[in-house]
């Protein structure tokens, strides 16, 4: 429940569904308006119930309860922007799991946007229009991905200095926790930081 909110009506006072004979007692009018004040803040969550299970619209402290709707970890260094991306994205992330594209797009909505993200897989299935020609892929079995962060300002005065190692080991581990989630279990996973 959200909690109190100053000055929230309930839209159906329940002064207004007594009997128009106790709706005159001034001691009833009185207590009944506790009660609206109690229960206007469930009504409001209720009538906009909409607003909160889409990722766009959700308040941010709902958008780590809409996460595990779509069995999605938020990770608390993300920016409110690309949480919400993430749950917004997550069923057809899903839907996409084991697949080129799928671990692409996660890993890039891992990395931020502005990160530059290649995926290189070591083969899979495709045709080739000449007879008895080499077959597709290598034989290792790995998928390699490699990151390109964006360059980072620098640190506000007194905030604590993160070094770029330190950046990088973390950004790895993000990878890999996500790469883990949609990349085949028998599949090796590689991960190149540029720069680390």
């Amino acid at each position: 429940m959200r909690g109190l909110v100053p000055q929230l009506e309930n839209p159906s006072p329940y002064v207004m569904r007594l009997p128009a004979v106790l709706q005159e007692d001034e001691f009833l009018q009185r207590w009944l308006t506790a009660f609206d004040a109690s229960i206007a803040p469930v009504l409001s969550v209720l009538d906009n119930l909409d607003a909160y299970v889409r990722p766009g619209t959700t308040p941010e402290d709902f958008l780590d309860w809409l996460a595990t709707w779509v069995d999605v970890e938020l990770d608390e260094e993300w920016s409110v922007e690309q949480r919400r991306r993430v749950v917004a994205d997550a069923a057809g992330l899903h839907r996409r799991a084991g697949r080129f594209d799928g671990v692409l797009e996660t890993v890039q909505l891992v990395a931020g946007p502005d990160a530059a993200v290649e995926v290189v897989e070591s083969g899979g299935t495709s045709w080739s229009a000449t007879a008895h020609g080499a077959l597709p892929g290598s034989s290792d079995g790995a998928v390699r991905i490699s990151i390109t962060p964006p360059k980072v300002a620098a640190p506000k005065a007194g905030s604590p200095k993160v070094t770029p190692e330190a950046a990088a080991e973390a950004l790895r581990r993000r990878i890999d926790r996500a790469a883990r989630r949609v990349v085949p279990a028998h599949i090796r996973i590689e991960i190149e930081i540029a720069g680390a």
